[in-house]
């Protein structure tokens, strides 16, 4: 019973030292991922057509830039990328080379892809300060506009947020640098919604004149 008890408790530590060492990659089981020094690609695909997809429509090459200058003179904003906005052709295969001009790591990712293709529906590069990295994907064939952005502890809210927009798209995302709004409108919300407020609020001052003025207040007092 000891040396059962002595050799589980060596097991134990055994695993825990190696997971500790980054050597357990079960998180990320069938994301193939590429890294090496200069950053990561993941879930990188060149040659799987999406289940919509008959051929390959077309090759496209885009290279993104990101750092602190993309911010400069953007209110509220510290990280920025010289394109926030990426168009392309139904059942293209892009190619992506992410540039970092800072110091510090900065992802490009797209979100929403299909998951029999994509795992968890996402096509990721990361590239560490200084370097660049290079990936490609495949499109499906449908109009969608997808989420860009980096993943990284509040960058997308310092100003790391696009989109991906695959053929006419399905409508703008909120909150795109320079292509829609700095906010999303509930449903709810009425049109002009700042004019309603005003009005509101000056309603309710005329009712509390009158309220005030009333006989009924006088004689309280």
């Amino acid at each position: 019973m000891t040396c059962r008890m002595t050799c589980l408790a060596v097991l134990l530590v055994f695993a825990t030292t190696q997971m500790a060492l980054g050597q357990d990659h079960t998180a990320h089981h069938g994301h193939h991922m590429n890294a090496d020094d200069a950053g990561m690609v993941m879930n990188e695909n060149r040659d799987t057509l999406p289940r919509d997809c008959a051929k390959i429509s077309e090759d496209v090459q885009f290279t993104i830039h990101a750092g602190r200058k993309y911010a400069s003179g953007l209110p509220g904003q510290i990280y920025g990328m010289s394109q926030y906005e990426v168009q392309v052709p139904r059942c293209s295969r892009v190619e992506i080379t992410f540039v970092n001009e800072d110091k510090v790591r900065h992802q490009w990712m797209v979100h929403g892809l299909p998951k029999y293709l994509y795992p968890a529906g996402m096509f990721h590069i990361e590239v560490s300060g200084g370097r660049q990295k290079t990936g490609t994907f495949i499109v499906p064939g449908g109009d969608q506009t997808y989420l860009i952005h980096c993943d990284l502890a509040q960058h997308m809210e310092k100003g790391m947020r696009g989109q991906l927009v695959v053929g006419n798209g399905s409508g703008e995302l909120w909150g795109i640098q320079s292509i829609s709004d700095d906010f999303i409108r509930s449903a709810y919300l009425p049109e002009n919604v700042a004019i309603w407020a005003v009005i509101a609020a000056l309603m309710g001052f005329i009712l509390t004149a009158i309220i005030i003025k009333s006989p009924y207040s006088e004689n309280s007092g």
